[in-house]
């Protein structure tokens, strides 16, 4: 981030990610309880049916699927990567992108093995769980770049990065509002990557409910702007989105783990007006 033109909130919130740790992350979120693929109340397994029937409706299509802020995390395009022929990941952080490379070029040393979650989704999309493998190699296929992202730029991707008309789907899962100060930078943030979509292209957005701060790592706190339900319609209207469908999930007491205070999760359908 450049500090012309970024107010100290920002500047403080890219200083609190300088500690982040891919491993310790995923550990934290996407382990069992929360990734327990044999329970129905599980908050992963519920993410990933949102995002399989966002993709499965018939109405979003294309060329280009972008996913503004991936984190360490590829869960989010297991469904897109068989709509869309192209898949670009994107992170503010070169740890991240440098963990999302490690799983693209198969080359191991990996933090996670995502094997359970390509497994799931393959029995979401009615195939079988042992057609997981076809499943990562028509990934690495799609997936065709992990490129730099800063959500609080007019523009967050570099110039040229993706076609003039925009990408024809974004995803973004729990990025704006953990690396936004206050309720006024995530609504900036929202409107910046609309900017990267087409007219009447989509938005799926997951985030995080009444969540005031997670880890991204051993004693690394990192604040979040706690959001509401009304908070996230409000922004989205804002930001030139039509809401089509909003989803909450509410965690269950075990789930909440001590690694952030979130009470629930939205997810969020949106078309660019």
């Amino acid at each position: 981030m450049e500090k012309n033109g970024k107010d100290s909130g920002v500047l403080a919130m890219a200083a609190c990610y300088q500690g982040f740790d891919p491993a310790a992350y995923l550990q934290y979120n996407y382990t069992p309880p929360r990734a327990d693929f044999g329970r129905t109340d599980s908050i992963v397994p519920w993410k990933l049916a949102c995002l399989h029937r966002a993709f499965t409706e018939g109405d979003v299509s294309g060329e280009l699927l972008v996913d503004i802020g991936s984190g360490p995390t590829l869960y989010q395009v297991l469904s897109g990567c068989e709509v869309f022929k192209k898949v670009l990941l994107t992170d503010f952080l070169e740890v991240n992108r440098q963990e999302l490379r490690r799983w693209l070029q198969d080359e191991g040393g990996c933090n996670m093995d995502w094997t359970p979650y390509l497994q799931h989704v393959c029995k979401l999309e009615g195939r079988r769980a042992s057609e997981w493998t076809e499943k990562a190699a028509k990934l690495r296929q799609v997936i065709t770049d992990v490129l730099p992202v800063d959500v609080h730029r007019p523009l967050p991707m570099a110039s040229g990065a993706l076609p003039s008309a925009g990408a024809d789907c974004l995803v973004s899962c729990f990025c704006l509002e953990s690396v936004s100060p206050d309720l006024a930078t995530f609504t900036k943030a929202l409107g910046h990557i609309g900017r990267l979509l087409r007219p009447g292209g989509h938005l799926l957005l997951i985030g995080a409910l009444g969540e005031s701060y997670y880890f991204g790592g051993p004693g690394v706190k990192i604040p979040v702007v706690p959001l509401n339900e009304e908070q996230v319609c409000a922004s989205l209207k804002e930001s030139g989105f039509t809401l089509i469908r909003l989803e909450v999930y509410t965690l269950p007491q075990d789930m909440r783990v001590g690694v952030d205070d979130v009470t629930g999760v939205f997810f969020v359908k949106a078309k660019k007006d």
